[in-house]
């Protein structure tokens, strides 16, 4: 279809990064807004709340993409997430070590990408290192770690969930309507919370049927962070030598939308780490998250908010695992805790564990 829209100077992989730059600031400026996140949902404070926000835009962006496929627009049929040779040691490891790095940082990586966009240069720090860990579990001295795990596959006939692929998309759907209704939020953060799920079909659908060209394909793509966080890294110190893609507009546009909305309502602040020892939990936390991504085929929302809806085996196999690996880890944090204040170990209010 690209050749219909009547570029003349602009080739589909560089209108691309555009689409992405304008799909990013959107989830940005709304991310921002709804302190959109799936940590919270599941051991913040606010949990109840923050699992409404996000169930609702995983309903939203699992029915869009559901009638996008229905339709015929798009097909995940040759996509990575409908391998038939499943992953899945790399996956449950990967899916834990990430959950259990999102709790140390106090937040996902989409999480992290807005708090940064707002002035918080403790999650600019685990970007860092989160995107230099990511590229070196994917091209780099991890590699060979990526590699062996992701040897131990189990063969399946078909990828996706079984059976009828509308009646997964109705109760998915209507258990995420049920929750989001009873999570105590208002209106308007709900809405937004849609919003944001209909970003994910609308890249799925930009990328896949939209900008497609059979003379300079593109890759079928939605929201994602963790190859577009070393994507965005290795191309911001060598971007004389390689394009911008997807991600890179992707990361950037996040940033972007989430600075705007922080100056506009009044949410931008300069924060930093109170301690060496809460920069070494960060890092760490960065670092498992880094490794666990990759391992997992994506985060919270590449292959939760994103994955998921395309039904894919392996996308609900990497959210759970990430579910689990986030309760066991806050788990035992609580329990350590108690000893640790007893020695000084670990910081006594919220102000000092932050990254929300």
């Amino acid at each position: 279809m690209f050749e219909d829209l009547g570029f003349e100077t602009l080739t589909a992989p560089q209108v691309t990064v555009f689409f992405a730059l304008a799909v990013g600031a959107m989830f940005g400026f709304l991310a921002q807004r709804t302190a959109f996140c799936f940590r919270r949902s599941l051991v913040g404070e606010d949990r109840r709340a923050a699992l409404g926000i996000w169930v609702t835009a995983l309903a939203a962006a699992l029915i869009g993409t559901q009638a996008a496929v229905y339709s015929g627009v798009i097909s995940f049929d040759d996509h990575r997430f409908m391998n038939t040779d499943l992953p899945w040691l790399a996956i449950v490891v990967g899916g834990l070590l990430f959950g259990a790095g999102m709790v140390l940082t106090r937040g996902c990586v989409s999480r992290l990408t807005v708090l940064t966009g707002s002035g918080n240069l403790r999650a600019l720090t685990v970007l860092l290192i989160f995107a230099i860990t990511a590229h070196a579990t994917l091209k780099g001295i991890l590699a060979p770690l990526r590699t062996a795990l992701g040897s131990v596959t189990i063969p399946l006939e078909n990828a996706a969930l079984p059976g009828s692929s509308l009646i997964w998309t109705a109760v998915i759907a209507i258990a995420a309507i049920a929750i989001a209704l009873r999570s105590g939020n208002r209106a308007a953060p709900l809405v937004m919370a849609v919003l944001i799920g209909l970003l994910v079909p609308v890249a799925w659908v930009g990328t896949g049927y939209v900008l497609y060209d059979d003379f300079d394909p593109v890759a079928m793509e939605s929201l994602s962070f963790t190859s577009p966080a070393a994507d965005t890294l290795f191309w911001t110190v060598a971007s004389t030598s390689i394009s911008a893609t997807f991600g890179t507009g992707l990361v950037g546009g996040v940033l972007a939308g989430a600075l705007v909305a922080a100056l506009a309502f009044g949410g931008f602040q300069w924060q930093s780490f109170t301690s060496p020892r809460e920069t070494g939990r960060y890092a760490a936390g960065a670092v498992l998250m880094g490794v666990g991504g990759v391992l997992a085929g994506g985060c919270t929302v590449g292959a939760g908010l994103a994955g998921v809806p395309t039904l894919s085996i392996a996308a609900v196999l990497a959210i759970a695992a990430i579910a689990v690996g986030a309760l066991g880890a806050n788990t035992a944090l609580r329990a350590a805790t108690p000893h640790a204040r007893a020695g000084g170990g670990w910081p006594t209010t919220q102000n000092q564990q932050p990254a929300e």
